[in-house]
């Protein structure tokens, strides 16, 4: 009976052994997905495939720790964006007129004389396009910039970081990727375990990586993990809110090399999704001064909800900029504020450069989308409950807002949560700007986004 009772004992030792050094094990490999997923360029299909990890919904939300990856290496952009003509001229490829039949430029260009007696070779532009090299987009050109008469091509095109903190918004994520690819070089994308109110999430964005939802454009994710709520961010959610940012800046940030100062930041929500005429001028000119912010058009629930007016944000800098007068903070860039900075006019004198702020797009040309609460009923839900508390009223906490029913009700008529009514107007899906791209040539996919589901019901 003495020698059973140890038997049993010895088993029960060696059995909570195997268990323990299994769970050691699964949490090792889960630490290492995240450090791959971190880190540049991973083979994702082929890691799975050695790890033999298992992803499951309920503990994608355990805040394992993340030890910084290794950065990220910007290279340059090797793309032809001008072509030289015979005559001399330097034209923009995809604002220039080319000639049907060469392939070439055969009369694509305008001759002026100028006071000075000096030929000018200018490129005949496409509808959209202008300037003498035809790379200025409608959108800048009807911009506020002061500076426009001094816009010159760069010889090296700049790199762009588009940085964004991400919830639940992966159908305009997609929208995003699509729309920006050709003119952002990387992207910083923020997920956390946390929701901006402090409860626990599952790492959804990155269930959709490890499964090659964004294959297509994996080789530009940065991904960056926020594995903590700051301290306070329940009571006053504008702490979380702002901490989102500054987190997402400073952590992506200080993983990126190979950057130059005059590199272009650009940091969005993401449902703000700059247009990608305006970003590839940013990319290929010199001459255009910072901060700037970018005028998008308004929408509700859908783009069939359009607000009057536009969502101005100021959204970007030369990275310069951002380490030495906003200290690497991105929130402390969207506020405006620049001139009060300290290191404003050091930054100023040592670049030369005078710092003014304007802004791509105007409120009647638009360059870019704000879609606000573009979601699905169920997804509305989910924003309702994951807001930060701090930004009332809090509609989430009210059990008559968090009805599907309500909700559909809400999307049928642009009504809002606290009962008002708003005056919209009329919106073809025609229209310049109505949407991008690439939801309009995948309309069926995003019909929910582009006509009111609920029309005509009651």
């Amino acid at each position: 009976m003495k020698m059973r009772r140890h038997r049993v004992f010895l088993l029960c030792t060696v059995g909570l052994c195997v268990i323990s050094f299994l769970h050691y094990y699964k949490a090792l490999h889960y630490v290492s997905l995240l450090r791959e997923l971190s880190a540049p360029y991973p083979n994702i299909k082929s890691f799975i495939m050695v790890t033999g990890f298992f992803w499951q919904e309920k503990g994608a939300g355990s805040g394992a720790p993340l030890s910084p990856a290794s950065p990220e290496e910007l290279q340059d952009d090797e793309t032809p964006y001008f072509t030289r003509t015979r005559a001399g001229a330097l034209c923009f490829r995809q604002g220039g007129r080319p000639a049907a039949a060469t392939g070439g430029y055969r009369k694509p260009l305008q001759v002026q004389v100028t006071r000075g007696g000096r030929r000018l070779v200018k490129c005949v532009c496409r509808p959209g396009w202008h300037g003498p090299y035809c790379g200025v987009p409608t959108m800048v050109y009807h911009s506020n910039l002061p500076t426009k008469e001094r816009l010159t091509p760069r010889e090296t095109p700049r790199r762009v970081i588009n940085a964004i903190n991400v919830n639940h918004e992966f159908d305009l994520l997609h929208v995003r990727f699509h729309e920006l690819a050709q003119a952002v070089d990387l992207f910083l994308v923020c997920e956390s375990n946390f929701t901006a109110y402090g409860e626990k999430r599952p790492l959804s964005f990155l269930r959709l990586l490890l499964n090659g939802t964004y294959d297509y454009v994996r080789h530009k994710i940065l991904y960056v993990f926020l594995d903590h709520f700051p301290e306070g961010g329940r009571q006053d959610g504008w702490i979380a809110d702002d901490y989102l940012r500054t987190f997402l800046t400073r952590n992506g940030m200080s993983r990126v090399e190979g950057g130059r100062p005059d590199d272009v930041f650009v940091i969005n929500d993401a449902d703000e999704i700059p247009a990608r005429e305006g970003l590839l001028f940013l990319k290929l000119f010199d001459g255009w001064t910072e901060p700037f912010a970018i005028h998008m058009r308004k929408s509700l629930y859908g783009f069939f909800w359009k607000q009057l007016g536009s969502l101005e944000v100021v959204s970007g800098c030369t990275t310069g900029m951002l380490r030495a007068v906003y200290d690497g903070d991105g929130i402390k860039l969207r506020r405006r504020e620049y001139y009060t900075m300290p290191a404003f006019r050091k930054y100023e004198n040592d670049t030369g450069h005078i710092l003014v702020q304007w802004s791509l797009g105007s409120p009647f040309h638009f360059a870019g989308w704000h879609c606000s609460w573009c979601f699905s009923p169920e997804g509305i839900l989910f924003k309702l409950v994951s807001a930060q508390n701090g930004d009332f009223p809090r509609w989430g906490d009210y059990e008559d807002k968090r009805d599907l029913g309500y909700i559909r009700q809400l999307i049928r008529t642009g009504g809002w949560f606290d009962g008002s009514l708003q005056e919209y107007p009329p919106v073809d899906p025609k229209e310049h700007m109505y949407a991008p791209k690439y939801m309009l040539d995948h309309y069926q996919r995003y019909r929910y986004l582009l006509e009111n589901p609920y029309a005509g019901r009651r």
